[in-house]
Formats: C-alpha cells, sequence, structure tokens
C-alpha cells in the first residue's frame, strides 16, 4: 500500500470521458488498498477521483490553497482536508505525504505540478515514481517536445528514464507498484530482520 498523489484536472468544460477515467482511476487506487493525496477539490477530474477512492474504502487526503475556499470547491468529504496558505505551499505539501505521482490529463495546473514533480527526480531530489496516464495522447506534443530538448541538447536523454507512460488504468498502477521504492522487503531482508 502507498501513498498516491494524483495531479487531474478541476475544469468543468471537459469531456466527461476524463471525469470518468479519474473515477476509474480512483477505484482502482482504492481496490488496490493504497491512499490518495489530491488537490483537495470536489469537482470535474479531482472531485470524481476522491469520491470514487473513498466509495472503494481508501483514506482520502485534500490539499486545498486557502484562497479556493472561497469558491467553495473543496473537498469537505476529505478524511483529511490540509488547507495551505498558497499554492507553492500546497505543492510542497502534496510532494512531501506522496509516495508516488500519478498525472491524468489536466490543464496549466496538471501540466505545472507535473513538470516540477518530474525536474526534481531529474535532479535526484527524489526517487518516488511518477507515472503519466494518458489513454488519448493529450501530452503527445509535450513528449515531443522533451524529445526535441534531449535532441538539442538541452536536457539529458535520462529526462525519459524519470518517467512513465501508460495509456490504461491497471498498466498506471502496475508501472506504480514495481517501482523500487513501493515494493516490499525482499524475502531474505525480512528474515534477516527477524530475531
Amino acid at each position: 500500500m502507498a501513498v498516491i498523489c494524483v495531479f487531474c484536472a478541476s475544469s468543468e468544460r471537459i469531456s466527461s470521458h476524463y471525469i470518468d477515467l479519474a473515477a476509474a482511476v480512483g477505484t482502482e487506487l482504492a481496490r488496490r488498498g493504497h491512499t490518495l493525496v489530491s488537490g483537495g477539490g470536489s469537482v470535474s477530474c479531482m472531485g470524481a477521483v476522491a469520491r470514487a477512492a473513498r466509495a472503494g474504502g481508501a483514506r482520502t487526503v485534500g490539499v486545498i490553497p486557502e484562497g479556493l475556499l472561497a469558491w467553495e470547491v473543496a473537498d469537505e468529504a476529505a478524511d483529511e482536508l490540509v488547507v495551505t496558505p498558497n499554492m507553492r505551499i500546497r505543492k510542497g505539501e502534496m510532494d512531501r505525504r506522496a509516495e508516488a505521482f500519478l498525472t491524468l490529463p489536466g490543464g496549466l495546473g496538471t501540466l505545472e505540478e507535473l513538470l516540477e514533480i518530474w525536474v526534481a527526480r531529474t535532479l535526484r531530489m527524489h526517487d518516488k515514481p511518477l507515472v503519466v496516464l494518458d489513454p488519448d495522447g493529450v501530452f503527445a506534443p509535450l513528449r515531443r517536445q522533451v524529445d526535441d530538448l534531449v535532441e538539442l541538447g538541452f536536457a539529458r536523454p535520462s529526462v525519459h528514464d524519470a518517467l512513465a507512460w501508460a495509456t490504461g488504468v491497471g498498466e498506471a498502477f502496475d508501472l506504480l507498484e514495481r517501482h523500487p521504492s513501493l515494493l516490499p522487503p525482499a524475502a531474505e531482508e525480512v528474515l534477516e530482520a527477524e530475531p
């Protein structure tokens, strides 16, 4: 079991297909016994992933900046709702609590969250697994842009190793769970630790 931070959309102008995807992620997260950390919103994909996770029995933690409380979009049903002074502290708190990151299609905020955690991983500031679940290729231009940056020498080829891409919900969780930081201790290590 892991604490998984899900970055996703809060826009209510998107296709219901993406909200259904977020709900499927929440359902699978709960089925696999994980805890959810999200941006603390109750709308769009953010709300869908949290509601589905709770419906499946998962613990949910929402982290929302104080400025968004006035919009009445906070996930008041979260098991824990953390209110931060601003967006920067919000992202830091989400990062601190998470053991893994899963990014769904989203807008500028989602893209910013993905890039920040991806850069930190490439700089070896953390070793937490990162997966982008992108069944429709919303982030395909980003992948091409990163390829171009590598080709031009602005980024190292290892940038590709810091992040995995998935097109299905099960595949995304399999990739997260196979990361060495989330694997249980090897059987011999467990035996050595016993008196």
